[in-house]
C-alpha cells in the first residue's frame, strides 16, 4: 500500500538530484573547515539571509540552542511566546543546556503584543534576571504554520534596539513564511540578529539546518557547537543535499500552500469538522475534528486503516501538512476517505 503521508513535511526522502549530488560531494575535515561543499553551502545561506556567516548544524533544534548559548550568560531571562517550538518542544534545553529562565508570552497567532513585550524586559534591579534574548517563530507551528507579517517583525526588532537585546529567529520554514509575504528570506531575516532554518522541512534534504549571523555571532556558536558534538567531519556529504534543496526547493512552496488550501476548503465542507482558514496561510491545516463524535486518535488510525497517515495536537484537533511527495490528487483522495469515514 502507498501511504499519503500528511504528518509533516519532515517526512520527505531526498531527491534523485540531492542523492547523485551527494555521491559527487567533494568533502574534507570541517571542522579543519576543509571541507568546501560544507563552505558552499554556509556562504549561500548567509547570503540568502542578508547575513555575514553562517553555520551547518544537525538540526533546527541544535541550531536554536546554539543561538541561545551564544546570545546568553547562564542565569538570563529570554522571553519566548508559549507556544513556540523552542519552550515546548526541545527537551527544556533552554534550562538544561544555557542555564536561562524563561518568559513565557502568550503571543497572537505567535506574535508578541508590544506593549506586553515591552512590559516583560526587566529593569536593573538587584532581585532580577537579565533580559537577555528575545525569541520569535516565523512560520509559526503550533499556530498551523501562520506567518508574522514584516510590520510586526520591525516593530518587534525597533523595541529589542531601544533596550540593547538581542532577537533571535526560529526560522525552521521561513521561506514557506517568505513564499507567503512574496518576499525574499534576507527581508525577514533582517529584523532578527540571528535566525535558524532548516533544510529538512519541506525543502526536502535528508539533515541538516543552518544558523545565520554576523561573524563574531557565528564564530563562538561554530565553538559551541563542536562542544555539543556537532563537528560532523567530512559533512558535505549532507551539505550537497543542501545546496540542492537552497537552489531547487524553494520556488516550489507555492504548490504546498495550494494544496493545503484545498485541503482546508474541503474540509470545511465536511459536516463536524471546524477549520479557521484565516490560519491556513502556508502548508499546514489545523482541523478540529470534535463535532465527528471521536476523538483525535481515533480519527488518526481510521485513516491510517485507509492508507493516510496525519497526526493529532490534540484530543480534538489533527494537523495535517502538505509538502513535496503529496500531489492534488493525494488531497482529493484524503478529503474521499474522509468524507467516507464521517458519513
Amino acid at each position: 500500500m502507498r501511504f499519503i503521508d500528511l504528518r509533516s513535511d519532515t517526512v520527505t526522502l531526498p531527491t534523485p538530484k540531492m542523492r547523485y549530488a551527494m555521491y559527487k560531494a567533494e568533502v574534507g575535515d570541517d571542522v579543519y573547515g576543509e571541507d568546501k561543499t560544507v563552505n558552499r553551502l554556509e556562504e549561500m545561506a548567509a547570503e540568502m539571509m542578508g547575513k555575514e556567516a553562517a553555520l551547518f548544524v544537525t538540526s533546527g533544534t541544535q541550531g536554536n540552542q546554539i543561538a541561545v548559548l551564544t546570545h546568553t550568560n547562564r542565569g538570563d531571562e529570554i522571553i519566548v511566546e508559549e507556544n513556540s517550538h523552542i519552550f515546548c518542544y526541545e527537551v527544556g534545553g533552554l534550562g538544561f543546556l544555557a542555564g536561562v529562565q524563561t518568559r513565557t508570552l502568550k503571543g497572537d497567532r505567535g506574535c508578541f503584543n508590544t506593549t506586553e513585550l515591552e512590559n516583560s524586559i526587566r529593569s536593573e534591579n538587584i532581585h532580577f534576571p537579565k533580559t537577555g534574548l528575545i525569541c520569535l517563530e516565523n512560520t509559526h507551528n503550533r499556530y498551523g504554520g501562520v506567518v508574522i507579517p514584516l510590520d510586526d517583525m520591525e516593530r518587534i526588532y525597533n523595541l529589542s534596539r531601544k533596550y540593547g537585546i538581542p532577537v533571535h529567529l526560529d526560522g525552521a520554514r521561513i521561506f514557506n513564511a517568505a513564499t507567503y509575504l512574496k518576499c525574499e528570506a534576507k527581508d525577514i531575516a533582517k529584523y532578527a540578529d540571528s535566525v535558524m532554518f532548516c533544510l529538512s522541512k519541506g525543502l526536502c534534504a535528508p539533515v541538516g539546518s543552518l544558523l545565520v549571523g554576523s561573524k563574531e555571532f557565528i564564530a563562538r556558536a561554530r565553538k559551541l557547537r563542536k562542544m555539543l558534538g556537532g563537528g560532523m567531519r567530512q559533512a558535505g556529504i549532507l551539505a550537497a543535499a543542501g545546496i540542492v534543496a537552497l537552489t531547487e526547493m524553494v520556488d516550489r512552496l507555492e504548490e504546498d500552500h495550494k494544496n493545503a488550501r484545498i485541503l482546508a476548503e474541503g474540509l470545511l465542507n465536511i459536516s463536524g469538522i471546524k477549520i479557521d482558514m484565516e490560519s491556513v496561510q502556508t502548508n499546514m491545516v489545523m482541523a478540529d475534528i470534535e463535532g465527528l463524535g471521536m476523538d483525535a486518535d481515533t480519527f488518526v488510525n481510521k485513516l491510517l486503516e485507509k492508507g493516510i497517515k496525519v497526526n493529532s495536537r490534540d484530543r480534538k484537533t489533527i494537523r495535517f501538512v502538505t509538502h513535496y511527495y503529496v500531489t492534488t490528487e493525494d488531497i482529493f483522495t484524503t478529503l474521499s476517505v474522509i468524507n467516507s469515514l464521517t458519513r
